[in-house]
C-alpha cells in the first residue's frame, strides 16, 4: 500500500526547535520522528511513500533518498507555498491512482492500520477518519457520528456539555483517489476544516473508526519533551537504541563514561558520547549522538541533540538543546530552549 506522509508545516508551536528543519525531523529517541514513523507503517505492509514537504524539505530528502536503507520507496511531493492538508493532497494527486493512506506526520502516532482499512472497504464511503479518543476534549474537533460511523458533525473545539462526543480527528485518513475532485488545485485547502465538513454535508461517505496505538501531538516543546519521557517510561512502544548499561539507563555504541559518574534513571545516551568524570546525569535525560558532556555536568528533564557540547559544571534543568549547541563551562539553565545551529547535521 502507498501512504502519502504530510511533513510540509512550519512546526511554529515547536520554535525555535523548527527554525531549520521540519516537526517530523525533530528526534524521539535520539532518532528521527519521521524515521520511527515510516519504520512502524513498514512493518504493517505500506511500503511506498509519498512525502509532501515544504519547510527545509532537503533536510528529509538528504536523510531518507529513495528509502533504500528503510527497504522502502520513497518519493516527494514539494509543495511550491504553505498548502495545507487538503492543498497538499492535491498537490500529490498523481502518484495516488486507487486507495491511500494519508498521515499527519506531525502527531506521533503507531495505529494499528488493519482494522482501518477493513472497516474503510467494508463501508465503501470515500474517507475513513482514524479517531482517538482523548480525556479532555475541548481543544480539539469533536465528531459526532451515527451507529454505522459515519461522521456526521464536527463540533470545534466545544465546552464538555456541548461535546457530543470525546472522539477526536488522529490525523490519519484512509482516502479514495475520488476525493482529488473535491479539492482545489493551487490553493491552501485544510481537510479538517474545509474538504471534510463539505463532503459531510454532501453525504459522500465520511466515516469514522477509533484506533488503537500510542497517539500524542508533539506539538509545543512541554509535549515534545514528555513524548521522551513516555519512550524512558516505557509507556510508548518506540524503539530504545543502545544496551542497558543498568536499569534504566540505555547507553548507544561507543560512547565512554567518566570516573564516578552518576546515572539516575530513567536515562539515553547516544552513540559515540563522552560523559566526564563526575557527572550527574538523570532523572529523565536524553543525550543524542556524538555528544561531549563535560566533567561535573548536572543533567536532568532534558534532551541534547547529536553533536552537542556541554562544558564542565554546567547545569542543565528542564531543557531542550538542538543539534550542534555548545556551552561554556559553568552555565546554568532552567527551562530553556537553545538552537544556535543553521543547518541540521544527523550523525
Amino acid at each position: 500500500m502507498k501512504a502519502l506522509l504530510l511533513a510540509g508545516g512550519l512546526g511554529t508551536r515547536l520554535r525555535p526547535l523548527t527554525e531549520n528543519l521540519p516537526k517530523p525531523m525533530a528526534p524521539i529517541a535520539n532518532k528521527p520522528w519521521l524515521e520511527h514513523l515510516i519504520i512502524h507503517l513498514r512493518k504493517q505492509g505500506v511500503d511506498q511513500f509519498v512525502v509532501a514537504c515544504h519547510h527545509y524539505s532537503e533536510v528529509i530528502r538528504n536523510y531518507f533518498g529513495e528509502g533504500q536503507n528503510l527497504g522502502v520507496k520513497m518519493e516527494y511531493a514539494i509543495e511550491p507555498f504553505p498548502m495545507g492538508t487538503a492543498g497538499a493532497i492535491k498537490n500529490a494527486k498523481d502518484f495516488f491512482h486507487e486507495t491511500f493512506l494519508v498521515v499527519n506526520a506531525d502527531i506521533v502516532h503507531l495505529p494499528e492500520l488493519l482494522p482501518l482499512l477493513e472497516f474503510h472497504y467494508r463501508h465503501k464511503g470515500m474517507a475513513t477518519i482514524a479517531l482517538t479518543e482523548v480525556e479532555d476534549p475541548t481543544s480539539y474537533g469533536v465528531v459526532e457520528q451515527d451507529k454505522n460511523g459515519q461522521i456526521l458533525r464536527f463540533v470545534e473545539k466545544p465546552s464538555r456539555e456541548e461535546a457530543p462526543s470525546n472522539r477526536i480527528n488522529a490525523g490519519l485518513y484512509v482516502l479514495e483517489p475520488s476525493i482529488m475532485n473535491h479539492i482545489p488545485s493551487n490553493q491552501e485547502v485544510s481537510i479538517e476544516r474545509q474538504t471534510f465538513p463539505f463532503l459531510i454535508e454532501n453525504k459522500t461517505g465520511v466515516y469514522g473508526k477509533v484506533i488503537n496505538g500510542y497517539w500524542f501531538d508533539m506539538g509545543t516543546p512541554s509535549r515534545y519533551r514528555q513524548i521522551h519521557w513516555d519512550v524512558l517510561d516505557r509507556r510508548s512502544p518506540l524503539t530504545i537504541m543502545g544496551r542497558e548499561y543498568q536499569k534504566g539507563v540505555w547507553i548507544g555504541e561507543g560512547s565512554k563514561i567518566g570516573n564516578e559518574v552518576r546515572f539516575i534513571p530513567p536515562v539515553l545516551i547516544g552513540k559515540s558520547v563522552k560523559v566526564g568524570d563526575k557527572a550527574v546525569i538523570g532523572p529523565y535525560a536524553v543525550i543524542g549522538d556524538h555528544c561531549h558532556i563535560g566533567k561535573g555536568v548536572k543533567f536532568s528533564s532534558s534532551i541534547l541533540w547529536d553533536r552537542s557540547t556541554i562544558g564542565d559544571h554546567c547545569q542543565i534543568k528542564e531543557s531542550i538543546l538542538a543539534h550542534k549547541t555548545s556551552l561554556s563551562s559553568g552555565k546554568l539553565l532552567n527551562h530553556s530552549i537553545i538552537n544556535q545551529s543553521e543547518k541540521v547535521m544527523y550523525a
